[in-house]
């Protein structure tokens, strides 16, 4: 399969070593591609969940396709997140075209770019919250389980498949004003700062919208 040409590509929040991480599919993608910089935009490695039992061949073969591109000269960009925080002690860490940092301001076609993860606006990561959100993490995962096993049941009758846990999300995160906030907050730092636009992950709700002054937040 030939490759696409890209210039800059951004992914976050792949989770690879919990039961949600869709590892395939990642895969499928990885190898359609030819970037000229892949931005790792956090999350990547889940160490809240990690664990040596459960780390599929799958998820390995994602590590395996980023290192492919990055034997072949595409520029990789990791920026640490809240699940992959252990990483931060080498922040600014740069090998070859490898580069590991908390945030990235680069220009993609004349515009200034703000890349970051965006846990740091986000206070359920910090202090006592962390450990309610590791716990939330782990029955999230038990969700993807229960509902991977009626997804399949589901196949076997010809029925179209459902997600118990964006249907949770969803839910839940419509009823907290955190996530506005967070927009909110970035949009205006973002502004502040002269950026024209700001890409950040996270939250797991893909979202592109308008920003004041015509400049854009992209959330992935």
């Amino acid at each position: 399969m030939e490759r696409r040409q890209v210039e800059v590509v951004v992914m976050s929040d792949l989770h690879l070593g919990t039961y949600g991480c869709n590892a395939k599919e990642i895969v499928n993608y990885l190898k359609s591609i030819s970037p000229q910089i892949l931005i790792l935009n956090g999350d990547i490695i889940d160490g809240w969940q990690f664990k040596k039992s459960y780390f599929p061949v799958a998820h390995m073969q994602v590590i395996k396709e980023i290192m492919n591109l990055l034997s072949k000269g595409t520029r990789v960009i990791y920026i640490t997140g809240n699940h992959d925080e252990m990483m931060r002690r080498y922040s600014d860490l740069q090998i070859g075209d490898f580069q590991l940092t908390d945030k990235l301001v680069m220009e993609i076609n004349g515009k200034m770019t703000w890349v970051f993860h965006g846990d740091v606006f986000d206070a359920t990561t910090k202090g006592s919250a962390k450990l309610l959100a590791k716990l939330g993490g782990q029955g999230y995962d038990l969700l993807i389980m229960i509902n991977s096993f009626i997804n399949w049941g589901l196949s076997l009758m010809g029925k179209e498949k459902m997600s118990f846990s964006k249907k949770v999300k969803n839910g839940v995160k419509k009823a907290v004003s955190w996530i506005g906030d967070f927009e909110q907050t970035a949009a205006e730092l973002a502004i502040e700062k002269k950026y024209d636009y700001v890409i950040c992950g996270h939250i797991h709700q893909p979202q592109k919208g308008l920003l004041p002054r015509i400049k854009e937040v992209l959330r992935i």
